[in-house]
């Protein structure tokens, strides 16, 4: 089968634990892209924590794309045209903002460059800000401050207790939202039906492919979807134990290059 999308997770997948690309990976992504498959950066993170990397990998020169908000935003980065977009609902925002209060949590949502919370010193949406790059913005109050459209909120805290209240909003939510953990203290709160498969489909029917003709590589949960609907999905050997289980083939960890391997055995060779 010749694979003319390469479709990659970020965090755990093409980035070490120093969140870099390193050089024999990118190397390897330059040789794939020379022979004219496309690649797409598919993330949680918001567009401005992704751009980077995009850039690390000339996108904008081979024509690539950006999945940013786990599917809540697809970008050409060729000519930056917004090809998708799916919004939260206005109206749940004080209901997660209850919830974060109450349990002392921070939240947080994103304009621009800026990460916006009323707990700009909290240690998780400290991880959040260098994560992405992103400068911290103080709020005085989240509800106030956001009036414009956003993709998603995140709720950051302690992973026990956080699971706990992921429990409580699903229960709640499940009808209208996704509500999701990406990281054990990341609470992911995101528009319903949000995927990263659901999200790729409409970017293959945009740009004429098929999904046998994608490879999509990922090591989370939230990659599950795309490592399920790709033609060939791959799980890296550093991935939770049920991406593994529903992948097609495991390569290296994203400490021993493994988009490298995978992208050398499925496409180069």
């Amino acid at each position: 089968m010749k694979y003319k999308l390469l479709v990659l997770d970020l965090d755990g997948t093409l980035t070490n634990k120093q969140k870099k690309i390193t050089p024999h990976t990118k190397e390897t992504l330059f040789k794939i892209q020379e022979q004219g498959v496309k690649i797409v950066l598919a993330s949680g993170r918001p567009t401005y924590g992704i751009a980077p990397l995009a850039e690390q990998l000339e996108l904008q020169k081979y024509e690539g794309y950006i999945l940013a908000y786990n599917g809540g935003e697809i970008i050409d980065w060729k000519t930056k045209e917004l090809m998708y977009k799916n919004l939260l609902d206005h109206d749940v925002l004080p209901y997660l903002y209850e919830c974060a209060k109450k349990n002392d949590f921070a939240i947080v949502t994103y304009d621009g460059e800026y990460v916006l919370t009323e707990k700009p010193d909290d240690e998780y949406v400290l991880k959040e800000a260098l994560l992405n790059v992103m400068k911290i913005k103080k709020v005085d109050n989240f509800l106030d401050a956001v009036k414009h459209p956003i993709a998603k909120c995140l709720i950051v805290g302690e992973p026990t207790r956080l699971a706990e209240l992921e429990k409580e909003m699903y229960e709640h939510l499940k009808d209208r939202m996704g509500v999701f953990r990406s990281e054990p203290y990341f609470l992911e709160l995101v528009p319903k039906g949000i995927d990263k498969a659901q999200s790729l489909a409409v970017l293959l029917k945009e740009i004429g492919l098929t999904r046998e003709e994608m490879i999509a590589i990922g090591d989370g949960f939230n990659d599950l979807s795309m490592i399920q609907y790709a033609g060939l999905g791959i799980a890296m050997a550093n991935a939770q134990e049920v991406v593994k289980e529903n992948a097609d083939f495991i390569t290296l960890s994203n400490e021993e290059d493994g988009v490298a391997y995978a992208a050398e055995k499925f496409i180069l060779s």
